[in-house]
């Protein structure tokens, strides 16, 4: 399995970067399209722009950790493909949509089918050296960060001259194309074998065993809160970019801008502190990395022009680049060999709460202080990430260590 643990890292980061391209190619006009859609029912534009990101996100976090113990039973790469192929139908569908009712149904469908992140890292970490985790979660999250970089560009200026609905079946085209590229190049991630005259768990009792772990409770408490800190923002973007504009004219370009400069910070950023933490310890990497995306957002609550957003979101990724792949490689480092599916299942289920609670969490800043408020909790939230990290998270074992006490 060793040997073609390389092969299989670079084809899932091409298809990651081609899957996230298509994904995030929808994130800067999903709440324009809500109201282009309109609604049937009494509730507002609002309650739908939210729920359109919402609803996804808890389908998302239900689902995502009962599809993990399955890839440890029938496979992470049928895990991979499944969640490819099902997204590129459900995004196909949503081009036709004729209300936000029926938008925010998909995206419920979308949230229990697709979850490609989780399934690509438990298929590389199921074939990664221990030692090199670092540098496999790192190249994972270059592909995811490089493709979020281009996407939300991509959908900007495409939604601006082409239409919502064309940007829709761009994005399900993609997904086909990185699902083939699974299909036909992986050769690994094959289902485990049982342990001889060992009875493996039921779904239940795993999860109970790996949050037992120690480090792993906090590392999912930390994993939640850094989600919750890139995801706050995200669905008020387009509204703050409108308040720092002269004019309304092609704000989902400049959204999608934004979106893009700090995705390719993040990637930018990946691959490197992924390898130092190999090298350092992927704590000393996440408390560092939490303690800067923390004081990047605190002078953005005074930002007057898109130019100083840009700067400092771009900043910003920098430090989510070393969070992401830092908290992935102490989840691998923490727990052993033949759980990944339960592992990262686990932590897309946290990630997507997140993503689900942070439009909520954000609506309540933005009410009760403002747009601009929702630096500070963002700030205060990485702040917080950094001093847990600090007091409550263990440095792993050596791989070695690690490696015995596991047989």
């Amino acid at each position: 399995m060793r040997t073609n643990w390389q092969k299989t890292l670079w084809i899932m980061f091409a298809a990651q970067v081609i899957s996230a391209i298509g994904f995030s190619v929808i994130f800067p006009f999903l709440p324009l399209y809500v109201a282009e859609l309109g609604t049937n029912t009494s509730l507002s534009l609002e309650f739908w722009a939210a729920m359109v990101f919402s609803a996804q996100a808890l389908a998302m976090a239900i689902a995502a950790p009962i599809w993990g113990s399955l890839s440890d039973r029938f496979g992470h790469k049928l895990m991979v493909e499944r969640a490819m192929f099902g997204g590129a139908i459900i995004l196909l569908l949503m081009a036709f949509a004729r209300s936000a009712e029926e938008l925010v149904l998909l995206r419920i469908i979308q949230g229990f089918i697709t979850g490609t992140i989780s399934a690509a890292n438990a298929l590389v970490a199921s074939v990664a050296p221990r030692e090199r985790m670092g540098y496999a979660m790192g190249t994972l999250q270059v592909g995811m960060w490089g493709g979020v970089a281009i996407g939300p560009l991509i959908g900007g200026i495409m939604a601006d001259t082409l239409g919502f609905q064309a940007t829709f079946i761009l994005t399900a085209v993609l997904l086909l194309v990185a699902g083939l590229l699974v299909l036909f190049g992986v050769h690994a991630g094959e289902r485990l074998a049982p342990t001889p005259g060992k009875k493996r768990l039921g779904m239940l009792k795993s999860w109970n065993a790996i949050l037992h772990i120690p480090g792993v409770p906090m590392a999912y408490v930390l994993r939640f809160l850094s989600s919750l800190g890139q995801s706050m923002l995200l669905p008020f973007m387009p509204l703050f970019i409108m308040l720092l504009m002269q004019d309304g004219a092609r704000i989902s370009t400049m959204t999608g801008l934004v979106v893009s400069v700090a995705s390719a910070t993040s990637t930018a950023a990946a691959i490197y502190l992924g390898r130092l933490g190999d090298r350092i310890g992927h704590r000393r990497i996440l408390i560092f990395s939490a303690v800067v995306a923390g004081g990047c957002f605190v002078p953005q609550i005074f930002v007057t022009a898109p130019w100083q957003l840009i700067v400092l979101q771009g900043l910003s990724g920098a430090a989510w680049g070393g969070m992401t792949p830092a908290l992935s490689a102490l989840l691998a480092r923490y727990t052993r060999p033949g759980t990944e599916g339960i592992v990262y299942g686990l932590d897309a289920s946290l990630v997507a709460g997140a993503r689900a609670a942070a439009p909520l969490v954000g609506a309540l800043v933005v009410t009760l202080v403002g747009l601009r408020g929702i630096f500070a909790a963002t700030a205060l939230v990485f702040f917080c990430v950094a001093a847990l990290a600090v007091l409550r998270l263990p440095e792993p074992k050596p791989v070695e260590l690690a490696a015995r006490s596991a047989d």
